[in-house]
């Protein structure tokens, strides 16, 4: 049975019954002659079938040979052409919603769509790639697609897609999520088990074959399966049990496997069983076949043909394709076929045909009924090659007669005698030794008894040898090249040559391994390209060359070098605080010796795979085990191994077993110890925390020190909640902003870390005691208001800076802006404000304990806004480097600043300047640089700031053109 994908350019189906003196085949397809005349897809080769361009409506179906010679017509064996294919789901955006209880079973159906060839199904949870991993808990059916819960948990919460993939086409469809949903009316009780997924009572299998039980079941607690065969008869060692014995395989299946096979579910509620019957079949298979047979006219036949099989085989007979019906002389009883008295009719060929569901053998033989001189083989036209002296050359001629016949041959017209170099034998063959070309020329056999006389007549033709010129020879390559084998010969112009070539045994596929192989040449060539050479392609190659008298080969072996294989069974051996020893087998080395192996270590800390140090430093191609230096206590690491050799680095072995260290006494003190701030009377301390992978071990925990600058005596605190910080001491005592000497330790359960450097400390200030003097404000623009306040005097608390603190309303004054400057400024610029609004201000100094008292608050206005429109009506003329440009003024409303002028801003673009001239009139005169490009804007300006821009106006390289336009031309935008 061939199952193919469409589309398949080409297809052979070979001729399975060789048949002597063959004279032309013909293929049926489903009963029906297939017309090759009149059909540009399918030709025959040989008594092969080839199909071109398959097309799933036409060429699906049973094919069959038959045969035809001179003595009857014989079947083939039939060969059955199917088309995989897999249809998509049925478009739904989402399947409906299954509802069920926290503890109770659930079964996703998948319903997999239309499809030919076999399938196999996967689950998606939510989303790609996260696959459901089947487990005692959960199981995958192969058989119906459908997902199995035994318990739901409420981590089973999702959506889920079910996943078909076709194993001959190797699609993939996707079915419409289905949601999983917990209802909130409580958790299901414990039950016992529910079988849901269990194989048949009567299960046929074949000899041979691998035979799948699959029994799975719901309940709480999750039940656990077992199987047994009810005789008693304990498991062989074949058989495997899969995804926690929810599937039980036995491969190679034998007339002793068959039997009765039980599943028993079992939790702690009850026990659940399932049992089915597995029979053994097996296809038949000859123990007694036909031969040939040659009989005189009035003898009986007598044929018994006998074959085993599982259902036992039934038989019939056919008789040149056709079948035979017992009648008269002719009587069919099991696999025996007698024919009573023969006659010359009933020569043909026989076929006994055994078969069973499983399927189908023939047996063939010839029956021949002489009354007279038999006809002779065929016409032969042989080509035979001359070679070294002394070769021989056959001619058969074995007439089938009774009485037997006596043969003569002739070479020409001339009757040939027995010589040194000619032999004649009883059979009648004909045997020439020495050939040379002079023995070239038509033979002609003659039978003779006293019913007549036959003849046949052919050419014996004598050609040069066929030498092969070039030879591929062994090869070392790497991975990726590319090379090409040469083949190539020198013949005898009079024949037809082939070339092919063959790969560890299998005949290159030019088609279906066009990627990889091509054949490059010419007709005396048949030299193999062999393209991005991967692993796979090493091995023996051999050029099979192909003439009408001989057959020719050469062959070389292809050595391909990759990068090596992953190492396997990354083990601990033994674990310290720091230490790690390691083993490991090794990979293949695919064609280059192992140089050395590099050790990768991974934690829930790291980014990623990270090369460790180790022991010996460098590992070498002869070594599997290594000490692993330079570890973090307590931290669980997995450890791979990467190998390479002179190609490269080859994929990294699958991690090791996580595995922790052991703890240890802290070996890193904290950083960054500093502080400082808070309220009266407070040491704030702060650090930088130990990382999780440097605590060393559990019950990790701080140590801080301090004391005053100057005295000896420290303070300890203990914290035992790393991730606490600051550190806050409280006392009454503590002066304000006063020195301290500080240090931070860390501890575990094994003991004291060592301490950080000491730091200096400050304890938490007081705020300035003053108020600023003498503040004044000043109204710059819309949006901005200046702040001016005399400096304090010297005071006992520090002054960092100060604070502007300002609101709209001063009947609310949670309304607050706020603007900090360094105490080197006595000024500063509120921005950002809104136009034509009273603000009330105050200034107050701070410091790290906070801002001061406020001075009093005053107000300021802002002023109006600017005009919101741009300048109107702008003319500009060019007189060489002049620009002129005219405008008209604009005019503010009574809600807006008086206008006081205008900003013309020049933008250069060879340089990216910017040029802002002001001027009060609404004309400008402007003298520009030939070379560059201009962008113009034109603003109002007034108390209020700067109003709207005008349209950009773009004047292009005065060197390119001189631009005069009429005074009427008024739209900027007209222009450049």
């Amino acid at each position: 049975t061939y199952i193919y994908n469409v589309p398949i350019p080409l297809l052979t189906i070979q001729n399975p019954t060789p048949v002597t003196h063959l004279l032309s085949p013909q293929w049926s397809l489903n009963g029906t002659l297939i017309d090759l005349g009149n059909d540009y897809r399918r030709h025959m080769t040989g008594g092969s079938l080839i199909i071109s361009n398959l097309d799933k409506d036409q060429d699906t179906g049973v094919y069959q040979c038959t045969a035809f010679n001179t003595w009857g017509s014989i079947l083939s064996r039939r060969a059955s052409l199917q088309f995989a294919y897999l249809d998509n789901f049925k478009t739904q955006a989402v399947r409906s919603a299954v509802n069920v209880r926290e503890g109770q079973g659930v079964v996703l159906l998948c319903g997999p769509p239309a499809h030919s060839g076999g399938l196999t199904f996967a689950w998606i949870f939510n989303e790609y790639p996260h696959f459901v991993q089947q487990d005692s808990r959960r199981f995958i059916s192969q058989e119906t697609g459908s997902l199995y819960i035994s318990k739901v948990e409420s981590s089973d919460v999702g959506n889920y897609t079910c996943v078909v993939n076709n194993s001959v086409t190797r699609e993939k469809v996707l079915s419409s999520p289905t949601p999983l949903v917990l209802r909130n009316d409580g958790v299901m009780g414990e039950y016992e088990p529910k079988i849901e997924v269990h194989f048949p009572d009567s299960v046929p299998a074949a000899k041979e074959s691998v035979v799948t039980l699959e029994c799975f079941a719901l309940g709480n607690p999750v039940p656990e399966i077992s199987w047994r065969r009810t005789s008693g008869i304990p498991f062989p060692s074949k058989v495997k049990m899969k995804n926690s014995n929810a599937v039980l395989e036995i491969p190679n299946f034998q007339q002793e496997d068959a039997g009765m096979y039980e599943c028993m579910a079992e939790n702690r509620r009850g026990k659940n069983a399932a049992r089915g019957r597995i029979s053994f079949h097996a296809k038949p298979h000859w123990l007694q076949t036909i031969t040939d047979t040659v009989l005189s006219i009035e003898e009986n036949l007598f044929w018994e043909c006998k074959a085993n099989g599982k259902p036992k085989p039934s038989y019939s007979w056919l008789k040149n394709g056709e079948q035979v019906t017992p009648e008269g002389r002719i009587q069919i009883e099991n696999g025996a076929l007698s024919i009573a008295v023969v006659n010359l009719s009933d020569s043909g060929v026989y076929q006994c045909v055994a078969e069973n569901k499983h399927g189908i053998i023939y047996s063939g033989a010839q029956l021949m009924v002489l009354g007279k001189i038999a006809s002779l083989p065929l016409l032969f036209i042989l080509l035979i090659c001359l070679s070294r002296s002394g070769s021989e050359v056959t001619l058969e001629c074995e007439p089938q007669a009774s009485p037997p016949a006596i043969t003569l041959w002739k070479k020409g017209n001339e009757i040939l005698q027995r010589s040194e170099r000619i032999t004649l034998l009883p059979n009648g063959t004909l045997k020439i030794a020495n050939v040379t070309r002079r023995d070239a020329a038509s033979y002609t056999c003659v039978a003779k008894n006293q019913f007549g006389t036959a003849s046949t007549t052919g050419r014996l033709l004598i050609t040069e040898p066929t030498r092969i010129t070039m030879r591929p020879t062994n090869m070392e390559i790497i991975v990726g090249e590319s090379i090409v084998l040469p083949c190539q010969i020198a013949c005898d112009p009079a024949l037809d040559v082939s070339f092919s070539w063959a790969f560890n045994g299998q005949l290159v596929d030019f088609q279906r391994d066009g990627d990889h192989f091509e054949r490059v040449g010419g007709s005396i060539s048949g030299d193999l390209m062999v393209r991005n050479i991967q692993l796979n392609h090493g091995g023996k190659y051999v050029c099979v060359i192909d003439t009408d008298v001989e057959s020719l080969s050469t062959s070389a072996i292809l050595v391909v070098k990759g990068p090596p294989g992953p190492p396997d069974k990354v083990a601990v051996e033994e674990i310290t605080d720091s230490t790690a020893q390691l083993s490991w087998t090794p990979g293949r080395d695919n064609g280059s010796p192992i140089t050395g192996y590099i050790i990768q270590a991974r934690t829930p800390f790291t980014v990623g795979w990270q090369a460790v140090d180790s022991v010996p430093e460098v590992v070498n191609g002869n070594t599997l085990t290594a000490t692993v230096v330079g570890l973090n206590a307590w931290v669980e690491y997995e450890f791979r191994v990467v190998t390479r050799n002179i190609v490269g680095l080859g994929e990294p072995s699958p991690a090791s077993a996580k595995t922790r260290t052991e703890d240890a006494i802290p070996d890193t003190a904290p950083t960054d110890v500093e502080g400082g701030g808070g309220t009266k009377t407070e040491l704030v301390i702060t650090w930088e925390p130990v990382p999780e992978e440097l605590q060393n071990g559990e019950g990790f925990g701080y140590i801080v020190a301090f004391r005053p600058v100057g005295t000896v005596t420290w303070t300890r605190a203990v914290i035992s909640t790393p991730g606490v910080a600051p550190y806050v001491f409280r006392n009454d005592t503590i002066p304000p902003f006063a020195p301290f000497d500080v240090k931070v330790g860390a501890y575990n359960n094994r003991g004291e870390g060592p301490f950080s450097s000491i730091a200096t400390v400050y304890s938490a200030e007081e705020v300035p005691s003053l108020a600023p003097k003498r503040v004044r404000t000043r109204s710059v623009s819309a949006v901005q208001i200046e702040v001016i306040w005399e400096a304090l005097p010297v005071i006992a608390e520090r002054v960092l800076g100060y604070e502007v603190v300002y609101w709209e309303d001063d009947t609310k004054p949670d309304t607050v802006g706020k603007v900090r400057i360094s105490e080197n400024y006595k000024l500063v610029n509120v921005t950002g404000l809104r136009a034509n609004t009273v603000y009330y201000l105050c200034v107050a100094a701070f410091n790290t304990a906070g801002p001061g008292p406020q001075s009093a608050a005053i107000n300021a206005t802002t002023k109006k806004p600017p005009p919101d429109r741009a300048p109107l009506n702008i003319q500009w003329t060019m007189i060489g480097s002049t620009l002129t440009m005219h405008w008209d003024a604009v005019v503010a409303m009574e809600t807006e600043s008086r206008v006081t002028g205008y900003l013309v801003v020049l933008r250069r673009h060879r340089y990216n300047d910017i040029n802002a001239i002001p001027t009060n009139k609404t004309t400008v005169e402007l003298s520009l640089s030939a070379n560059d490009n201009y962008l113009i804007q034109i603003k109002a300006v007034s108390e209020g700031g700067e109003g709207v821009g005008s349209e950009p106006i773009h004047i292009q390289k005065l060197s390119e053109f001189t631009l005069v336009p009429p005074p009427s031309r008024r739209s900027p935008k007209d222009h450049g």
